[in-house]
């Protein structure tokens, strides 16, 4: 029985959104889960982000990150080598992973190009559960990921625009969206 991984990223915005080349992860939420959704294991980092290091006020209310939080974070290299580590441990195991959207793997797929990385992530199936959840509900357009737990009958559980938090919250409807043999 296969687990899937659940990542969710917080970056730097300010209000009206930044496009993703502007943007910089300060921090990464990962949960293992099984086909059920039940959690194995989780890994949750802040980050310092390099070019602008000062978080903005919007950014500060919206995601509830300090500036002390992100001041005193490693660098993305070298939190992406303790997620690698990680995530290492659960390899054998792993069937993919998943994200709310397509902005998640965009920014991972930026910040591992700018730092000359590579990820274990790139040799798996990705998984844009906004996307498969609106087909699997028929609806005209996705919808946010607060929208869809309460469809599925569900609360938002914890802060909301945290990374551990909103990795959960999408790992509550993988079971309810992926077909039986799991892919």
């Amino acid at each position: 029985m296969g687990h899937w991984l659940v990542i969710d990223l917080e970056a730097t915005t300010d209000d009206g959104g930044w496009p993703v080349s502007e943007m910089e992860i300060i921090e990464i939420g990962a949960t293992l889960v099984d086909r059920q959704g039940r959690e194995v294991g989780h890994f949750q980092r802040f980050v310092r982000p390099r070019r602008r290091p000062q978080l903005t006020p919007f950014c500060r209310e919206l995601t509830h990150i300090s500036q002390a939080n992100v001041d005193t974070a490693a660098t993305f290299a070298e939190v992406w080598a303790q997620f690698e580590r990680w995530l290492g441990h659960h390899a054998k195991h792993l069937q993919g992973w998943v994200s709310w959207g397509d902005y998640d793997r965009k920014q991972l797929l930026q910040e591992w190009q700018q730092y000359q990385l590579g990820s274990l992530l790139e040799t798996l199936p990705h998984i844009n559960l906004k996307q498969r959840f609106a087909k699997a509900r028929q609806l005209q357009r996705p919808l946010g990921l607060n929208g869809a737990l309460q469809l599925a009958g569900l609360q938002f559980s914890g802060q909301q625009h945290r990374a551990l938090e909103d990795a959960r919250n999408t790992a509550r409807l993988l079971p309810l969206t992926l077909p039986a043999n799991g892919t």
